[in-house]
């Protein structure tokens, strides 16, 4: 009898959708990736739009177990090259962001369906407390909170549980 392949491990990544939060949740991501992990990295709607038009519509293709996905941030429709007022964002962010992010994580998990290993652990950026609440009532492990920002990152240290270790720099 030949044994049982383990499925990789699936890291869902969530940075706080404000400038200096996205890039190195990405770089952290990319690490995850190069270590074994199936990565879903979860922008909102407005910073997906935002990427694809920066890197163009065919950048986020074709990385075999990394995938994107966004969910609404709970705004009304904006400027494309609009800053999101920030004191708003936060606001909508914690009050609106759980229901979709919550149905993300029953999509992922639905393995027939999304035709990915089910979500191990959820990666979020410290202010992105909604994630914990989803977490508990899906049953995934407590989520990692780091703080994903360019004055946190050098070196990038993750927070889970009061603990802090640094993560090993690959090239991204």
């Amino acid at each position: 009898m030949g044994s049982q392949v383990e499925p990789k491990p699936h890291a869902v990544c969530i940075p706080y959708p404000a400038q200096g939060h996205v890039n190195p949740m990405l770089k952290l991501a990319k690490i995850l990736h190069s270590k074994g992990f199936h990565i879903t990295f979860v922008n909102t709607e407005f910073n997906h739009r935002r990427l694809l038009r920066s890197r163009g519509q065919n950048s986020l293709d074709g990385i075999d177990g990394f995938r994107f996905e966004a969910i609404p941030d709970g705004l009304p429709p904006s400027d494309a090259d609009a800053t999101q007022d920030i004191p708003t964002l936060c606001e909508s962010t914690t009050t609106t962001c759980i229901g979709p992010f919550r149905d993300l994580l029953a999509k992922l998990n639905d393995t027939a369906l999304s035709n990915v290993p089910p979500v191990t652990c959820i990666v979020s950026d410290g202010v992105m407390s909604f994630t914990v609440q989803a977490a508990e009532e899906l049953g995934i492990p407590s989520p990692i909170r780091c703080r994903c920002h360019p004055r946190y990152s050098d070196p990038l240290r993750i927070h889970h549980n009061n603990l802090y270790r640094p993560v090993q720099r690959s090239s991204c």
